[in-house]
């Protein structure tokens, strides 16, 4: 049996694997020489260009080798949508959509959480201290708001900004741990090195984890003064991608991670522990549903749904208030890694696929425009069903030059004029911004 500090440190070791924030050069490019990028773009990539594939214009919006846009469904927008929060090798900056300026707001290697929804504020941690921080991106007037608690992991800040939200786990001896009914439960023999750090590959690694069964908690904590600590869940499932509703303070989003077709993923709970429910119940063998985000309204969820794996593709979602759903469907090679969508829901974006993903697509290495249809029921109703519709493709960027092993992590601007996507199409990742009218 390894000592508890050492396993948990092999753990914090596996989720920065995952860290979507990691560069194009700490990942194996596998790319093909014809899709390698020239000497010449490494050593000049350009700044704007019309993709003569799509017809849209192309800006690189960062100047920082390595420099890289927040995950998918995490804001990085200030709350009057000027600005955009991006990470660098050296810290925090931020760049103004309109002038194209750029400032630093914070020094050092932190992980970053998300950019506040009532104030223009950074939330991060900085990991040598297991600290929360909040940095106003106007005056850099820097708050160190709460401890991480022990083997903690927080993720989340609410809309008011009020809480944050994570999980820890739960250990009493190295050869004990608290099962979630709070009883002890003796720890399954571990061998010399932790079954994730033996684990070939990313799908290996999620199937080990699953099955630790490793007791733990989702809590939030009190960003206001004191720090406190409110357990809200004990399982030993696997919980993560937490993420508050943008609109309301007391809806948390969480996911039961592992295989998607081994667990019912999506759910939400209040921060006071009540109203835990599945937003996706799976209706057949094979079934997944995941990579959920919140739409900007704060009531609608948004995710991959697959009927089954690999097979039928959708994008699904359900209004937490008025319980109405929606599927939109879309071709094999349109099916994207990660999807997003404007503020009114009346365009969608998907950043596309190489063949080693799940759909296979013979043909998905695009940045993806959709237009919504929803089609006509005949007056056929029911509550229990969703509300049929297709996503039509309108191409954006060519992503041939991309090596996948980066996702490129889409999401809108504000005002809906342009998709945001990292990229190493030039080597180093850089950000990029797509214009969503085409060039005229």
């Amino acid at each position: 049996m390894q000592p508890v500090a050492t396993r948990h440190a092999l753990l914090a070791v596996s989720f920065a694997l995952l860290c979507p924030l990691l560069s194009a050069q700490a990942r194996q490019d596998t790319r093909t020489s014809d899709k390698m990028p020239t000497q010449d773009e490494l050593k000049n990539p350009p700044k704007t260009w019309i993709d003569k594939d799509t017809g849209h214009r192309i800006t690189r919006l960062t100047d920082e080798p390595g420099s890289a846009s927040f995950y998918f469904n995490v804001n990085g927008y200030t709350p009057d949508g000027t600005e955009m929060v991006y990470t660098t090798n050296d810290g925090i900056n931020v760049l103004n959509l309109k002038t194209r300026a750029t400032r630093n707001v914070v020094k050092g290697k932190v992980r970053t959480m998300e950019v506040g929804h009532r104030t223009p504020s950074i939330f991060y941690i900085k990991t040598d201290e297991d600290a929360i921080y909040k940095t106003d991106l106007n005056t850099r007037e820097t708050k160190m708001l709460a401890k991480v608690p022990p083997r903690g992991r927080v993720i989340t800040v609410n809309a008011d900004e009020t809480l944050a939200a994570g999980t820890y786990d739960e250990v009493d001896k190295p050869n004990e741990q608290f099962g979630s009914n709070g009883g002890k439960v003796t720890a399954p023999t571990s061998p010399q090195t932790s079954p994730l750090e033996q684990a070939a590959n990313k799908g290996e690694m999620m199937e080990k984890r699953l099955a630790a069964r490793i007791p733990l908690v989702l809590f939030t904590i009190d960003l206001t003064g004191n720090g406190k600590v409110t357990s809200l869940l004990h399982s030993t499932d696997w919980v993560n991608h937490l993420l508050f509703s943008p609109s309301d303070p007391t809806l948390l989003m969480y996911c039961h991670e592992g295989p998607w077709h081994k667990v019912d993923r999506i759910w939400t709970i209040r921060t006071d522990g009540t109203q835990n429910q599945l937003m996706h119940q799976r209706t057949m063998p094979g079934e997944i549903a995941g990579h959920e985000f919140w739409g900007k309204d704060g009531e609608t969820l948004w995710y991959d749904l697959q009927t089954p794996r690999g097979e039928d593709f959708w994008l699904a979602s359900l209004n937490v208030q008025t319980k109405a759903r929606t599927w939109y469907h879309l071709q094999r090679d349109e099916w994207s890694i990660h999807f997003n969508v404007n503020k009114d829901a009346t365009l969608f974006t998907g950043d596309g696929g190489d063949p080693r993903q799940v759909a296979k697509a013979k043909n998905g290495e695009w940045i993806y425009l959709f237009h919504p249809q929803i089609f006509k029921t005949d007056g056929l109703t029911n509550k229990d069903w969703a509300t049929p519709g297709v996503l039509h493709s309108e191409r954006l960027v060519n992503m041939s030059k991309h090596n996948y092993t980066l996702e490129p992590n889409v999401s809108f601007t504000p005002d809906g004029s342009m998709v945001i996507f990292r990229s190493n199409m030039f080597g180093p990742t850089y950000v990029f911004g797509v214009d969503v009218k085409k060039e005229q």
